[in-house]
C-alpha cells in the first residue's frame, strides 16, 4: 500500500472530523485502482468509540456484517468501514476539494445511524431471499457478480447474474446477462419515504474524466519516418503541425492525434503501423478539429482524422472528424443551429460510413445537411474516403467533391428531378396508358376513355396575382370539376413568372407525371401530347420539354407520402418547414383537405379540430413568411341550382371562413344559355387585408389545350 499522506502526491486528500474531546480521522488515499479510498484511523490518545452517533467505530469489538463494507466504485470512490491502517506521521488539518459523489457519501454517514442501516439491510435481505437471491456476500454500492438463481448459470455455472444494492440500502436491482435467461427486477426496503434514488434507471455510472497533458502521456514530435508516411498520403508537415499530430514511443511508435478544445488537450487517439486504434482512457470524447469550426456557418464532417487532414490539404479547414463512430451527444458538440446552416457529411462510402451519415443527419437535422458523392473508381466501385481521393486524384478533385455536394434526402420531400425518368417515359409515351384505355366502343371513346389519372383545368390571369401576400392563408373551394386545382397551378406559374417565387406542392390527388404535364403546358403554352385535346396545335418540342423540366425542378418541390398511410397536417407542415429552410420556398399548396389524416381525440369535436388545424397552418405561414393555399371541398349541396357555393358550405366547420385570411370560390359555368361553358368565375368572398384587395368576382376564359385562363368580360344573364 502506498503511504497515506505525502506532500508529493497531490491527488491524496484527507477529510478530518473532530469532536470536543477527541480527534478521529477519515483518510482518503489514491491508488491505481480507485481514484480515492476512505479508510478510518485513530489517534493514540483516543481509544474509544465516537461520542456523537456515528456509523463507524475505530476499534470494533464485534463482527460487523458485510453490507457495512461500502464500495462506491460507481462514483469513482471506494470505502472500507473497518479497515485497519497505520497511523499518520503527523496530526494536522488538511483541506481538500470534494466531489459531488463524495458529498453524497458523507451525507449517508451523517444521516443514517448504524442501527438504521442494519434495519434497512435486514428488510432488503428478506425481500431478496423471497426472490431466491442470497446477498450475504454482497457489497453495498457495487455490482456483485453471482450465479443466477433462475438459470443456475447454465451448464458452465457462469456468474452472469449482476446484483446492485444502492448506498442508502433501500434499493436492490438485478439482471442476468445470459441470453437464454435475462431475468431482471428490483425490490425496495421501503416503498415510500425520501430516498437517494427515485428509480433504478437513475443509478448510472459516474465516469471520472482524466486531465492529460503532452508531457503526462509522453508525446513528442513526429519522426522522419512518420513524416514520410504522411507525405505518401499527400499530407504536408505544415498541416500536421497545425493540427498537433505527434507520436508516442513505447514498445513501438504510434501516431498520436491530439483532440483539443480552445487549444487545451482533452483527449488523444493513437494509431500504429498496423492500423490499430486506441485512445487515452477516461478522457472526454469530442470532435477532432473542434476549434476549426468555431463561428463557421458551413462545416464538413468526416469519419477519420486523416480524412480531416486531407480536407485541409484541399483548402477546407472548417472540417471535423468524429472520434469513433457516431458520438453519443453529437448535437452538444456542434455549433448552434443559427451558426451551422450547412453541414456537409463526407463520411466513408462503405455501409458503416453511410450509416454514420444517416445518424448524424437525424441528430443534426436533415434540412441543413448535405452529402458528398464520391467519384467512381471503376464502373462498380467508388473511392472510399477523402484521403483516397486526395492520393489518387489530387486536391482539386477533392474540392470538386465538396463543391458538388447534394442535398441530404428527406423522406417525403422531393424535387421534380427525382421523377424525370417517369416524366420522360410519359412524354415519349412509353408507359402505354398516357391517353387512356379504350372502352371497346368507338362511339363512347369520343366522349370518355378509361384513364388511370385525373384531369384538371387551369387559369392564367392578372386579378389577385398582384396582391398575393406572403405569410397568409387562402382557402379555395368550389364544387367538383370546377378547376380549383388547375386555377392554383396556373396562379403559381404567374407568380413565378412575375415574382420568381418557389413553391412546395402537397397535391394528393395528382400523380407526379400528370402534375408535371399540366404545369409545363401552362409554362410553355403548348400541349404536352399530340392528342384529341390538343387539336391542331403542335406539341412542345424536345428542347422545350427539357427547358420545362429544368423550370419544374427549380420552381417546385413535392411533398408526398410514399406509403399507404394518410399524411397528417403536422407531417405536411414539418416537411414544408424543411422546404422553406432548404430551398427558400415562399408558397405552399395543400390540396385537398379531405385527403389528410384527421384522427382526433374522442372528446374533441370536428369544429374544435378544424380550428386547431387552421391555427397550426396560420402560425406556420406567419412564422416562415410563406403563403398557404388550402383546397377544401364543399359538403353535399341539396337542391343545388348551379350557382357558386358559399364559403360556409365547406365541409367540416365554419372556421374555414372565420380563420382564413382570404376566401375564394372557383366556379365554372355549366349552362350554355348563360354563356360559353369555357368560362370560370373567380369569386373572392373574403379578404382580411384591404390593401391586398377586396370582395368581388372575376371571369376567366379557359384554354383547354394549354390549360391557360385569360381575362374576359363578365357574363351577363340573358
Amino acid at each position: 500500500m502506498v503511504p497515506l499522506i505525502s506532500p508529493h502526491r497531490p491527488l491524496q486528500k484527507l477529510l478530518l472530523t473532530t469532536t470536543t474531546h477527541n480527534k478521529n480521522f477519515f483518510f482518503m488515499n489514491s491508488s491505481s485502482k480507485h481514484l480515492l479510498k476512505f479508510t478510518p484511523s485513530v489517534s493514540p490518545s483516543s481509544l474509544h468509540t465516537y461520542h456523537s452517533p456515528q456509523l463507524l467505530s475505530a476499534f470494533p469489538t464485534t463482527q460487523k456484517p458485510n453490507f457495512l463494507n461500502f464500495s462506491i466504485k460507481k462514483c469513482g470512490l471506494s470505502y472500507a468501514a473497518y479497515q485497519k491502517v497505520p497511523r499518520p506521521a503527523k496530526d494536522g488539518i488538511l483541506m481538500f476539494s470534494m466531489f459531488c459523489s463524495m458529498y453524497d457519501f458523507v451525507r449517508y454517514i451523517i444521516h443514517f445511524s448504524k442501527e438504521e442501516m442494519t434495519a434497512r439491510f435486514e428488510i432488503l435481505k428478506k425481500k431478496l431471499e423471497a426472490a431466491g437471491i442470497d446477498c450475504d456476500t454482497c457489497m453495498v454500492g457495487e455490482y456483485n457478480r453471482l450465479i443466477c438463481p433462475e438459470c443456475d448459470g447454465g451448464d458452465t455455472r457462469e456468474k452472469s447474474f449482476s446484483l446492485f444494492i444502492a448506498q442508502d440500502v433501500n434499493l436492490a436491482m438485478w439482471q442476468c446477462f445470459r441470453a437464454k435467461c435475462g431475468w431482471r427486477g428490483h425490490v425496495r426496503a421501503f416503498e415510500s419515504g425520501k430516498e437517494t434514488y427515485s428509480n433504478p434507471e437513475e443509478i448510472a455510472k459516474v465516469k471520472r474524466i482524466q486531465v492529460i497533458t503532452e508531457e503526462s502521456i509522453g508525446l513528442e514530435p513526429l519522426c522522419n519516418e512518420l513524416l514520410a508516411y504522411f507525405s505518401e498520403r499527400n499530407i504536408s508537415g505544415e498541416t500536421l503541425r497545425r493540427n498537433g499530430v505527434m507520436q508516442k514511443t513505447g514498445s513501438e511508435v504510434a501516431i498520436a492525434f491530439t483532440y483539443r478544445r480552445n487549444g487545451v488537450l482533452v483527449s488523444c487517439k493513437y494509431r500504429d503501423i498496423n492500423k490499430k486504434f486506441w485512445q487515452e482512457k477516461d478522457t472526454e470524447k469530442i470532435l477532432y478539429g473542434l476549434d476549426d469550426i468555431k463561428e463557421e456557418t458551413d462545416i464538413i464532417i468526416v469519419e477519420g482524422e486523416i480524412d480531416k487532414l486531407s480536407m485541409e490539404e484541399a483548402g477546407f479547414r472548417n472540417c471535423v472528424s468524429v472520434p469513433d463512430g457516431a458520438p453519443s451527444k453529437v448535437s452538444e458538440k456542434m455549433p448552434s443551429e443559427e451558426k451551422a446552416s450547412r453541414i456537409i457529411l463526407a463520411t466513408d462510402a462503405d455501409a458503416p460510413g453511410q450509416a454514420l451519415a444517416e445518424e448524424l443527419a437525424r441528430r443534426l437535422g436533415r434540412e441543413r445537411c448535405w452529402r458528398v458523392k464520391w467519384p467512381k473508381k471503376t464502373e462498380a466501385e467508388v473511392y472510399k474516403d477523402a484521403n483516397e481521393v486526395l492520393m489518387c486524384l489530387g486536391p482539386h478533385a477533392l474540392r470538386e467533391v465538396i463543391d458538388q455536394a447534394e442535398l441530404y434526402p428527406i423522406r417525403g420531400l422531393f424535387t421534380f428531378r427525382d421523377f424525370f425518368g417517369e416524366i420522360d417515359q410519359y412524354y415519349y409515351q412509353r408507359l402505354g396508358c398516357e391517353l387512356g384505355a379504350s372502352t371497346g366502343w368507338t362511339g363512347v371513346d369520343g366522349y370518355y376513355k378509361v384513364s388511370i389519372t385525373l384531369l384538371f383545368y387551369g387559369c392564367r390571369w392578372k386579378f389577385y396575382l398582384e396582391q398575393v401576400v406572403p405569410g397568409e392563408l387562402t382557402i379555395v373551394t368550389g364544387v367538383p370539376n370546377s378547376g380549383k386545382s388547375e386555377w392554383i397551378d396556373a396562379l403559381l406559374c404567374n407568380i413565378n413568372e412575375s415574382k420568381g417565387w418557389k413553391f412546395a406542392l402537397c397535391s394528393m390527388e395528382n400523380k407526379v407525371r400528370e402534375h408535371a404535364r399540366k404545369l409545363m403546358e401552362k409554362h410553355m403554352r403548348k400541349p404536352f401530347f399530340t392528342a384529341g385535346y390538343s387539336g391542331s396545335t403542335e406539341r412542345m418540342t424536345e428542347e422545350e420539354f427539357e427547358r420545362g423540366k429544368q423550370w419544374l425542378n427549380e420552381t417546385f418541390h413535392l411533398i408526398r407520402c410514399d406509403d399507404d398511410c394518410l399524411p397528417s397536417i403536422t407531417w405536411v407542415l414539418d416537411l414544408a418547414k424543411a422546404a422553406v429552410l432548404r430551398h427558400g420556398v415562399e408558397g405552399l399548396v395543400i390540396d385537398p383537405y379531405n385527403e389528410l389524416d384527421h384522427q382526433r381525440p374522442p372528446n374533441q369535436t370536428e369544429t374544435e379540430y378544424v380550428s386547431q388545424m387552421l391555427t397550426k397552418i396560420k402560425r406556420f405561414a406567419q412564422h416562415h413568411s410563406c403563403h398557404v393555399w388550402f383546397v377544401a371541398h364543399p359538403r353535399q349541396l341539396h337542391q343545388w341550382l348551379g350557382g357558386p357555393p358559399n364559403l360556409y358550405d365547406i365541409s367540416g366547420s365554419a372556421h374555414f371562413i372565420n380563420k382564413c385570411d382570404n376566401g375564394i370560390v372557383i366556379h365554372r359555368n355549366r349552362n350554355p344559355e348563360k354563356g360559353p361553358i369555357d368560362q370560370v368565375q373567380v369569386c373572392v368572398r373574403k379578404v382580411r387585408n384591404k390593401v391586398a384587395g377586396g370582395i368581388g368576382d372575376a371571369h376567366l376564359s379557359y384554354n383547354r389545350i394549354t390549360g391557360e385562363f385569360r381575362d374576359v368580360e363578365p357574363i351577363k344573364d340573358r
